[in-house]
């Protein structure tokens, strides 16, 4: 801590959760905090919860230390040793910890007089980064607080057992910030917290006694300074449903506010657009497409702007459900905007609806793409055409939703894969219309309940799980090269072999160029997939990339006739637009490519695909991938190439991938194995609404629950006017951006 810190005596009572930090902890220390977290106010920092707690008679495992990582352990000193250095002035003390079995040295250059604190026997906390000395794990010039051993004054039993089983939070902490620094920054502020009655709990007082619940002041008390462990227990599990209860009722806020909009009800002409491109479909539709169909045309039909998600597997046909949707607002007089996350699937998502509508149709609506890469005459004859109404349907990318893009009558907004578009992206667009146009979201991504009670709470959700008929299936099969590696040379084997049965196939690599795993490019279709659980010798991997794989299959005889062209997103918008239509025209035999062929590309003729270093990419990527595949009459075939070690966490993302094509199912596998913290991390949420304590994949009766009690407190109430603590903890934890975009995921 810091000398400008305000005196902890005279703090009693004077801070409140939205006080600023600089007034209670001082400036230079306030600054410290908000540099490596970003907190800025009081509940900011009581929100920085301990990730783990120790106890003063707890050892850790320091064999299990990982190199080149921050830590925070117990441990006890067994050694100390003074020594001269050899090639310059001064000495190195060299002091030994152990936690019973391993030791780890900790090395301090001309600080000889740490010698006299840190002694055999002594205890305590040290924290640094862990490094490496001739095969021995050092830390150099740690921090450290040792316990103060010295019991109670004038103890009595009770009194030092209480004192010895008091767990010792353990807080995330930074290579500046310490743990035990930020445990008492947090002491400071507990003290000088004021006084909370049931009045000023965000949680209503029946609810905290129905649910056994603490008052949000002891929680706070009890999770950062617990005497017992049952303590600390308690204080999460009302921390926990306290966070489940903020983005309950911010979720149900924001459905509440979207349908008390008022919009242009759509419906279809008789015998108009819709009507004839039902009739002039050659197949029918499914009954999972009729369903959803009758639901949205239930909901554009309505003055309330439609705001649905329809999930489906993976070729079940959302492309025709949305575009019926289009085509009942191009009927009403009204425009639709289709937004798509890359280049190559709006060039697809276009050629496809020309496709589907006929060149009648076409010549009616005059389906328009606009992507950021188009030529200048060509964006503006686009820019004209969504202007001036002529066009109904503007197919693009994020180039929509640009200042100059502007439209007559936009009626609904299509948002395709919506998980890779920013709220403030998706909400520019949607402003684009005289008054708020209906929206429709699809996503390929099948979403587990919680996910969804959690992510879409402010939208009504539509499902897909039936496929269309004549689909062949897709054979999945594991390639584990860390058992087998020469099983490489028959994968590229069999790829021939489909090509020389007259179809074409896929192989996807991880990267463009060779690289390292952090060098990941989303951009341009690289998966940024942390591969630091894909086994010991994963960092030494090089990652397969589209550059090698190519220069690897130049140099087997299988492929010198094979027509073998790369895509990925550094290339031009022309060029990748030409490479795909050479591809579907069957002028080329084998794509190498990164992930922009993940959702959308559709090529019936395609029937294999190889995933190299497949445990480079999750769990819903590999399925989404693997999709492209098996969408004619032809069986796919999918091979998963690895080299992940066998028990890895991302060796069991490719089994479960290989083991079921039940998209289904592998959202709710790929929400056990994610981390915790991934469903709605930093990513994804970003800062203040991340949330801590609460994980979907664990606590999905505690989010039930908490959107029980949220919606019932809003009925009637939606201002929460007769529960003002709990609106202003929704306030304070969930600004509009961040409340936004979790209302949309």
């Amino acid at each position: 801590m810091t000398a400008d810190e305000p005196d902890p005596a005279s703090a009693v009572g004077r801070y409140s959760l939205d006080s600023r930090l600089t007034g209670a902890l001082g400036g230079r220390t306030a600054q410290a905090i908000e540099r490596a977290f970003g907190y800025r106010t009081v509940g900011d920092l009581l929100g920085h919860y301990p990730r783990r707690y120790a106890l003063r008679g707890e050892l850790t495992a320091l064999a299990s230390l990982p190199l080149d990582e921050n830590v925070t352990i117990v441990a006890e000193v067994i050694e100390v040793r003074e020594r001269t250095m050899r090639s310059r002035r001064g000495s190195i003390l060299e002091v030994k910890i152990t936690d019973g079995t391993g030791i780890l040295t900790l090395t301090f250059f001309n600080q000889a007089w740490r010698s006299r604190e840190l002694v055999p026997g002594a205890r305590g906390i040290f924290a640094g980064k862990v490094g490496d000395y001739r095969g021995a794990r050092q830390l150099a010039h740690p921090d450290y607080e040792l316990f103060d051993e010295a019991t109670p004054t004038s103890p009595t039993d009770a009194s030092v057992k209480r004192w010895a089983e008091a767990p010792i939070p353990i807080y995330p902490a930074t290579g500046t910030l310490a743990s035990w620094q930020l445990a008492k920054a947090i002491a400071l502020l507990l003290d000088g917290l004021e006084a909370t009655d049931a009045a000023g709990d965000p949680i209503p007082e029946a609810v905290r006694a129905s649910h056994g619940l603490l008052s949000q002041r002891r929680a706070l008390e009890q999770v950062h300074r617990p005497e017992i462990e049952s303590e600390w227990k308690a204080a999460r599990r009302t921390l926990r449903f306290t966070e489940a209860l903020v983005l309950q009722t911010a979720l149900l806020q924001r459905r509440a506010e979207l349908r008390a909009q008022a919009t242009t009800a759509r419906h279809p002409s008789p015998g108009g657009l819709l009507e004839r491109f039902d009739a002039s479909l050659p197949f029918a539709l499914t009954g999972d497409q009729v369903e959803v169909g009758k639901a949205i045309a239930d909901d554009l039909g309505e003055p309330v702007p439609m705001n649905r998600l329809v999930q489906g597997e993976v070729g079940s046909g959302k492309t025709v459900v949305a575009l019926r949707a289009m085509l009942a607002v191009a009927d009403s007089g009204g425009q639709a905007a289709l937004l798509a996350p890359t280049e190559v699937l709006a060039a697809q998502h276009l050629r496809s609806i020309v496709r589907m509508l006929g060149p009648e149709l076409s010549a009616s609506l005059v389906p328009t793409l606009l992507t950021g890469q188009l030529p200048a005459a060509e964006r503006r004859k686009a820019l004209l055409r969504a202007a001036a109404g002529q066009s109904r349907i503007v197919v693009g990318t994020h180039a929509l939703i640009g200042e100059t893009v502007s439209f007559a009558d936009l009626g609904l907004v299509v948002v395709d894969e919506q998980h890779r578009f920013g709220v403030e992206q998706r909400e520019a667009l949607r402003l684009k219309g005289r008054q708020p146009p209906h929206v429709l979201v699809l996503t390929a991504t099948p979403i587990p309940r919680t996910v969804a009670m959690t992510v879409f709470g402010d939208l009504d959700i539509s499902t897909i799980r039936e496929l269309p008929a004549g689909r062949a299936g897709i054979e999945s099969h594991v390639v584990p090269l860390a058992e087998r590696p020469g099983w490489r040379a028959r994968v590229w084997a069999r790829l021939a072999e489909e090509v020389a049965a007259g179809r074409q196939g896929f192989v996807v690599c991880p990267a463009i160029e060779a690289r390292v795993a952090e060098e990941a490019d989303p951009a341009a279709g690289e998966p940024p997939v942390a591969n630091d659980d894909a086994g010991a010798d994963a960092a030494a991997r090089p990652v397969a990339s589209v550059a090698s794989v190519l220069a690897e299959l130049a140099e087997l005889p299988a492929f010198a006739d094979l027509r073998v062209a790369p895509l990925h997103g550094r290339m031009s918008s022309d060029e990748k637009d030409a490479t795909m239509r050479a591809f579907a025209a069957g002028e080329i035999d084998v794509l190498v490519a990164t992930t922009v062929i993940e959702v959308g590309v559709d090529v019936p003729n395609a029937s294999a695909m190889v995933v190299v270093d497949a445990d480079r990419f999750g769990v819903s990527q590999l399925h989404q991938l693997r999709g492209r595949v098996g969408r004619g009459g032809l069986p796919g075939l999918c091979l998963l190439v690895t080299a992940a070690e066998p028990d890895s966490l991302a060796r069991q993302r490719v089994d479960a991938v290989a083991a079921t094509l039940d998209g289904f199912e592998l959202a709710r596998v790929d929400l056990e194995l994610r981390q915790e913290g991934d469903v709605l991390g930093a990513t994804q949420s970003g800062g203040r609404s991340s949330l801590k304590l609460l994980r979907v994949a664990r606590d999905g009766d505690v989010i039930a629950d908490a959107r029980a009690i949220a919606a019932a407190l809003l009925d009637g109430d939606s201002k929460l006017v007769r529960n003002p603590a709990l609106a202003a903890e929704v306030r304070r934890r969930l600004d509009d951006d961040s409340s936004g975009f979790l209302s949309k995921g």
